[in-house]
């Protein structure tokens, strides 16, 4: 059983797929910190993109720089390569056909319903409105202590939906057979509840 969870950034599908995950007992894998820590190879090293993404290994994902904005856009431009996204690709659908475990997979990104695993028996699209995103995301930053302007917040995040939105290979798109959840005015129980009710009505019966 693959859930496939799609979204833009700070829609709040990460939170979401984590929670889902635990709830069913399913391994997870959050396929963004997959493009940061490739982004964040190339912008140390200047490695070539491809040549870090065959490279890249399960340790580099546990970089404690890879939570950050500078993460984030570093990700967006590598994840636009498509020998990027050729090298990750077989690293994700192995996860999914064989999650550790057994039982299935929770995997959230921008492109899994649509191009990972678009035989994912359960997908959703979680969205919220830009400037509720922007406000989710300032909050985060200044809960970790980062210092953060609203209106730099609001500006990376336009240019960063407008990126991976447009970008010729896996654009950022809801999949025709998706669940669309919106957020905008949901906090993170209320979408939980949503999701789970969602996702328990295509479970197999037991």
């Amino acid at each position: 059983m693959i859930i496939a969870i799609d979204g833009p950034a700070a829609a709040g599908k990460g939170t979401l797929a984590r929670r889902l995950a635990a709830e069913l007992g399913f391994a997870y894998l959050d396929t963004g910190l997959i493009y940061r820590a490739v982004g964040m190879r190339v912008a140390r090293s200047g490695e070539d993109p491809a040549a870090a993404a065959a490279a890249l290994r399960p340790a580099d994902l546990e970089s404690a720089d890879l939570r950050g904005d500078e993460a984030a856009q570093a990700a967006s431009k590598v994840a636009a390569i498509p020998a990027v996204r050729a090298a990750l690709l077989e690293f994700q659908r192995g996860f999914a056909r064989h999650p550790p475990g057994g039982n299935g997979a929770v995997l959230d990104g921008r492109d899994i319903g649509t191009a990972i695993c678009p035989d994912a028996e359960i997908k959703l699209f979680v969205t919220a409105s830009l400037a509720k995103r922007a406000e989710r995301r300032l909050k985060e930053l200044r809960e970790r202590g980062l210092e953060a302007i609203q209106e730099i917040v609001l500006a990376e995040m336009r240019e960063r939906d407008e990126r991976d939105s447009k970008r010729a290979v896996a654009p950022l798109v809801a999949a025709d057979d998706a669940f669309v959840l919106d957020t905008t005015g949901l906090d993170a129980e209320q979408a939980f509840a949503t999701a789970l009710v969602f996702v328990r009505s295509r479970l197999p019966a037991r």
